[in-house]
């Protein structure tokens, strides 16, 4: 039995350093596709975001948390942005920005799921997404260390009061994050 313990922690060890974990801004990108007129995609990209994660000694202590500034939309169109960020679509001067907590992180190897929770405006909301762990690797020029995650989930705009715009644009939102996260200096 307790092999079976041993065995069960190491397979859920984390491979990174206690601490806070600092976003790479350069590296990471908030990105979205939704159904135009349900014939077709629309991507976007959210330029503007902040985020950390802290690694605790287990993976109960793992926490991410991250905030999105909603005026920084680009879809590559910007008189299409320019509305999207309007008080008919987005409001960005009432919702300025969507933010994500996470609750709960489970996983092993390369595969995870985190769990958490996902405000927009004054709405929360619970939102799973789908984490891969990249790697970590040491940069050559400062030999700093870098981990990277790829996140994917999706979301129904009308559980976020964001119902604009029905039969033109779909209800579902699906989310890919690229995140790339500078191991915390031991000083």
């Amino acid at each position: 039995m307790t092999n079976d313990i041993a065995d069960a922690a190491a397979a859920t060890a984390l491979p990174l350093a206690p601490g806070t974990w600092a976003l790479d801004p350069f590296h990471s990108s908030v990105n979205f596709t939704i159904r135009h007129l349900g014939i077709a995609k629309v991507q976007g990209r959210f330029e503007r975001l902040e985020a950390e994660l802290f690694i605790g000694e287990r993976i109960e202590d793992v926490r991410v948390s991250a905030t999105v500034d909603l005026a920084s939309i680009n879809t590559g169109n910007a008189d299409r942005d320019a509305h999207v960020r309007a008080s008919d679509l987005l409001d960005v001067a009432k919702r300025p920005t969507m933010t994500y907590r996470s609750t709960r992180v489970s996983g092993e190897g390369e595969d995870w799921t985190m769990e958490g929770e996902l405000t927009i405006g004054g709405v929360t909301r619970p939102v799973t997404l789908d984490v891969e762990f990249g790697g970590l690797v040491e940069v050559p020029m400062d030999g700093s260390r870098h981990a990277g995650f790829e996140a994917t989930g999706e979301i129904r705009r009308s559980e976020f009061g964001l119902d604009f715009a029905p039969g033109l644009l779909g209800e579902v939102v699906k989310i890919q994050l690229d995140m790339q996260f500078v191991e915390p200096k031991n000083d």
